[in-house]
């Protein structure tokens, strides 16, 4: 029974690690250029203001507020990402693996504020996500932009 336990324990921790090797491997990825910034000004999101917060704010309310600008920033990135500019309205591999990545450190950043422990790390590497997000849904919109794909390979549903 202590063997059986031992190796459950191993291999969720080995995936965990091989998920997290995984997910920044993703995150590593380099774009053509830096999209995120439109897609940020144009929808109003506030991942790159929560990146410039972190130091200034040390209350647990204002840390409240960040993490709640980030759920609203996944929740809008995740739309667009499926619906903007996406001609099989669906995510690609990458893009699940990452929305799993972003749940998984976003239930962390829940048990660190629990727990007491700082999280400082844990909100960059959800701001590191969002821009990962806004940078795929400002080169889909490139693409569009300049006549790569067809207006009719867009289903029409209202």
């Amino acid at each position: 029974m202590i063997v059986a336990t031992v190796i459950l324990i191993l291999s969720a921790a080995l995936f965990c690690f091989y998920f997290q090797s995984t997910c920044q491997k993703i995150l590593r990825r380099q774009f053509d250029r830096e999209y995120f910034q439109s897609i940020a000004s144009a929808n109003r999101l506030e991942f790159l203001s929560v990146r410039g917060m972190l130091d200034g704010l040390g209350k647990p309310a204002a840390r409240s507020l960040l993490r709640q600008a980030l759920k609203c920033d996944f929740l809008a990135l995740t739309y667009l990402l499926k619906n903007a500019a996406n001609v099989n309205r669906r995510y690609a591999s990458e893009e699940r693996i990452l929305i799993l990545y972003f749940r998984w450190q976003f239930l962390s950043l829940a048990m660190r504020r629990l727990l007491g422990m700082s999280d400082d790390r844990v909100i960059l590497r959800l701001t590191s996500v969002l821009q990962y997000f806004a940078n795929v849904v400002g080169q889909r919109v490139e693409a569009v932009k300049f006549g790569n794909l067809a207006a009719a390979e867009f289903p029409l549903s209202f």
